[in-house]
C-alpha cells in the first residue's frame, strides 16, 4: 500500500490500514510525515501565525506526538490491558501518527465563515481516528476501552502541561522579579 493510500485509508478509519501500519516498522517515518503535514495544514489555516512560528509549532507537535504515544502506551498496556493486549511504543506511534490524517483537511479551515465548522468536524474525526488507532494497536476487542485509554491519557497529558505551564510562569515571574529588585 502506498503512503497516500495509507493516509486516505487511515482517514476513512479503515482498521486494515491501521493493522498494516502497526506491523510495518518502516512506517514510523511516514507517521512522522503525517503529523508534520497535519500540523502544517493547521498552520496554513491560521493565517495570523507568522512564519517565525512554523518551526516551534512543528517541533511542539512532533514532541506532543511522542508524548501522546507514550502516554497511550503506558495507560493501554499497563493500566487497562485486555488479555490479548500486546504492543510496543513504535506500534502506538505509527498508528496514532496516521490517526492525524484527517487533520490534513484543516487546510480548508482558512475559508471564511465555514472554517470553524470544518475545524470542529476535523476535531471530531481526529478523535474517532485516534480511538480506532488505539484499539488496533493495543489489540482491544472493546472500543469503550480504547476510548477510556484516550480519555485517561488526555487527562494525564493535560495535567502535565498544566504543571509545566504553572512552573514556567512561576519561574518567569521569579526571574523577572529578581531582575527588578
Amino acid at each position: 500500500m502506498t503512503f497516500s493510500e495509507r493516509v486516505i485509508g487511515a482517514a476513512k478509519l479503515d482498521t486494515r490500514v491501521y493493522a498494516e501500519v502497526e506491523a510495518d516498522r518502516t512506517a514510523t517515518r511516514q507517521a512522522f510525515a503525517v503529523i508534520a503535514m497535519a500540523t502544517i495544514a493547521e498552520i496554513i489555516s491560521r493565517t495570523r501565525l507568522g512564519a517565525g512560528l512554523v518551526l516551534p509549532i512543528l517541533l511542539g507537535a512532533l514532541i506532543g506526538w511522542l508524548i501522546w504515544g507514550f502516554l497511550i502506551y503506558l495507560v493501554g498496556v499497563y493500566l487497562l490491558p485486555e488479555p490479548a493486549t500486546h504492543a510496543n511504543i513504535g506500534e502506538l506511534l505509527r498508528t496514532v501518527g496516521f490517526a492525524a490524517s484527517p487533520g490534513l483537511l484543516n487546510v480548508f479551515a482558512i475559508i471564511p465563515i465555514v472554517g470553524a465548522v470544518i475545524r470542529f468536524v476535523v476535531w471530531i474525526w481526529l478523535i474517532m481516528a485516534t480511538v480506532v488507532a488505539v484499539r488496533q494497536a493495543l489489540d482491544y476487542k472493546s472500543t469503550g476501552r480504547a476510548v477510556a485509554v484516550c480519555l485517561i491519557a488526555s487527562l494525564v497529558g493535560f495535567a502535565v502541561r498544566l504543571i509545566l505551564a504553572v512552573t514556567f510562569v512561576g519561574m518567569t515571574f521569579l526571574t523577572a522579579r529578581s531582575l527588578i529588585f
